[in-house]
């Protein structure tokens, strides 16, 4: 693509490729090529439990990488007013949809969060995290400049409001996910410890009301503390399978199609496709995985590192610990080190919502670190 464009090329697109960071846009091609990798790997068996194509998952994984394309690359093209407004209507957007979601939203395993559109299953929560974090950046930015707006009761209102429609679901793997962001982000611009700490300590006073008004998150920590006493046919099912799968994978793999857990987990194409990637891949490609998230977190905060503007600082470093977090939080629920969240791991899971808001996320990152007199870091 390079060659297609020169340095003198004015046009969109030739401006566009010459002022992103291209090795921001390698990591994400690399890590969705490995999803697809993963998704003809482990979806075949799921795919067949349910009595559909053997290759249904994988057509539909491969279809979604045309809207994410489309998404990723029109969304970086935003300026960062366009962003900021984009957020603000995808987060109205997403406040309906989840209004809605409790009434005429599908019920998958004892919880709505999915609204059937013309053919497709949408989660709201997927795309109120990204606007939330720029919603957030935008409001505390904006105090900074002048102390006289009310930008933290701003944030902490379009917080809120997402909380209270996710506990309607509920959700509280996203809730805990958008709250670390929250706090993440208030320390970044500023906030003093002392209220950071008062948070902290509202948080876990939160997690333990959750525990003992929610049954499903009090089964779930109890069936991760004492798994002696869990069911086999509980969550703790789908954990061992796990663990047997990375213990069956070991340093090299077993190779290509040779695994079996996949058969016998439900969500091996989605929240446990890392387990698929240890049995079959062995520890060799979970160790690429991680180096790459880590690398692609690294490079996209090396590009804000000398930024004076407060707003991409915050946005950014949010959208970044999105995703960071994201991936650490579906790793360590596959290596049994806590509690099944029944959350995606980002570029690699299959999951319509999921590979679309990653595309917004990565395309605002994109947006974002675009330099008009590009200052490569190297």
């Amino acid at each position: 693509m390079a060659k297609s464009f020169s340095r003198a090329d004015n046009s969109v697109l030739g401006r566009w490729w010459w002022t992103i960071d291209r090795w921001i846009l390698l990591l994400v091609a690399v890590l969705l090529a490995i999803g697809v990798l993963l998704t003809m790997a482990a979806s075949p068996p799921v795919a067949e439990r349910i009595g559909l194509d053997s290759f249904y998952f994988v057509k539909r994984h491969a279809l979604y990488l045309i809207p994410f394309t489309g998404v990723m690359v029109g969304v970086s093209l935003m300026d960062r007013k366009s962003i900021q407004r984009f957020s603000l209507a995808l987060y109205i957007l997403c406040v309906v949809m989840l209004l809605l979601t409790p009434f005429i939203g599908t019920e998958i395993k004892g919880a709505r969060r999915w609204i059937n559109l013309i053919g497709f299953s949408i989660q709201p929560s997927e795309f109120l995290k990204p606007a939330l974090v720029i919603l957030t950046a935008w409001m505390l930015s904006e105090q900074k400049k002048n102390p006289e707006i009310p930008g933290q009761i701003f944030a902490f209102g379009f917080y809120g409001l997402g909380v209270f429609l996710l506990l309607l679901q509920p959700d509280m793997g996203m809730i805990i996910l958008m709250t670390a962001i929250l706090v993440f982000q208030l320390f970044l611009a500023g906030l003093p410890l002392i209220l950071i700490a008062v948070l902290g300590v509202g948080g876990l006073g939160s997690f333990y009301a959750a525990y003992c008004l929610f049954p499903h998150v009090h089964q779930r920590v109890d069936r991760f503390l004492f798994p002696a006493q869990a069911d086999k046919y509980s969550d703790r099912y789908q954990i061992t399978q796990s663990l047997d799968a990375f213990f069956n994978g070991g340093f090299w793999g077993m190779g290509p199609g040779e695994g079996v857990v996949k058969k016998h987990l439900p969500d091996a194409h989605a929240d446990f496709i890392f387990s698929v990637a240890g049995e079959e891949f062995g520890f060799l490609l979970c160790f690429l995985i991680i180096i790459l998230f880590a690398v692609f977190i690294v490079r996209s905060v090396l590009q804000i590192l000398y930024e004076n503007d407060l707003f991409t600082l915050l946005a950014v470093s949010g959208l970044v610990f999105e995703l960071g977090l994201q991936a650490i939080i579906n790793m360590s629920s596959t290596l049994d080190l806590i509690p099944t969240k029944g959350m995606t791991l980002p570029f690699i899971s299959f999951g319509g919502s999921s590979i679309l808001s990653v595309a917004i996320i990565t395309g605002m990152i994109l947006a974002l670190t675009r330099r008009t007199s590009r200052r490569f870091v190297v």
